[in-house]
């Protein structure tokens, strides 16, 4: 399998972060060697790799402005040997971005590293996950946070606004230059949920990878900070792999 850079984004409160990390873990189980960045101001996304609270607050953050690529002062391959720590779930975790104090300043450094680092050539990653900030702001930087992605996931849930959010996305991804943009759905509890994601995100002209059913187990574990992919059922196992599928399909067919 070529190498992959993928984008995870989506309205906040869509359950972005957790279907991160079941894609992170897929892409383990196959074999592949997965680099995991969390790059939200509010990192979590270790405690979905299944580290604990602890863990993931002591992993360090990624310079705040740094040159990545020929040319620069380091490399991505250096950023995660110095910056990087393997998680239970197999891939290595990267935290991009860390609010710790008010008035801090800008996060500006942050989103212009992992700009860089996608844009570097990482010569032994098959796969490097981007889990996003949520809403529309990482798009519209200059340059664009996710411009040297591959391919954008957008997470939805079963509302309108959810969709909107996603076709805005998908919008400016196109200007961006991304080549693929496919949509998840998320939380699906009934069959006219998942109806809805079908029809509402095809009339927006976004493709629909994989429905991924709401399963309160998750939710239990996220609250007794148990490890969610122990209670992951068959039916979102089976929707995560249909999401890998569809991402190697749609980049098989744009080349």
């Amino acid at each position: 399998m070529p190498s992959i850079r993928l984008g995870i984004v989506g309205k906040g409160g869509v359950g972005k972060t957790t279907v991160a990390g079941l894609i992170a873990r897929a892409y383990v189980e196959q074999g592949q060697r997965v680099v995991a960045i969390d790059t939200d101001s509010n990192p979590n996304l270790g405690l979905s790799l299944g580290l604990t609270l602890a863990e993931t607050e002591e992993v360090p953050v990624l310079p705040r402005s740094i040159i990545v690529g020929s040319g620069g002062s380091t490399t991505a391959d250096r950023l995660i040997a110095e910056y990087g720590r393997e998680t239970p779930a197999g891939p290595t975790l990267l935290s991009a971005i860390r609010v710790a104090e008010a008035g801090a300043g800008c996060t500006c450094g942050g989103h212009a590293t992992v700009r860089g680092m996608l844009a570097d050539a990482l010569s032994d990653v098959d796969v490097v996950l981007v889990d996003m900030e949520a809403g529309l702001e990482h798009l519209s930087r200059s340059g664009g946070t996710l411009a040297y992605a591959d391919v954008l996931l957008v997470v939805c849930e079963p509302t309108r606004k959810s969709v909107l959010t996603a076709t805005r996305t998908s919008a400016l991804a196109d200007e961006l230059g991304i080549p693929v943009t496919l949509a998840v759905g998320n939380k699906a509890q009934s069959a006219e949920d998942a109806d809805f994601f079908a029809d509402t995100l095809n009339d927006n002209g976004l493709s629909l990878a994989a429905v991924l059913p709401f399963d309160p187990q998750i939710a239990a574990a996220d609250r007794g900070g148990a490890d969610e992919d122990a209670v992951s059922p068959a039916a979102l196992t089976a929707a995560v792999e249909q999401i890998l599928a569809a991402v190697a399909d749609t980049r098989a067919a744009v080349g």
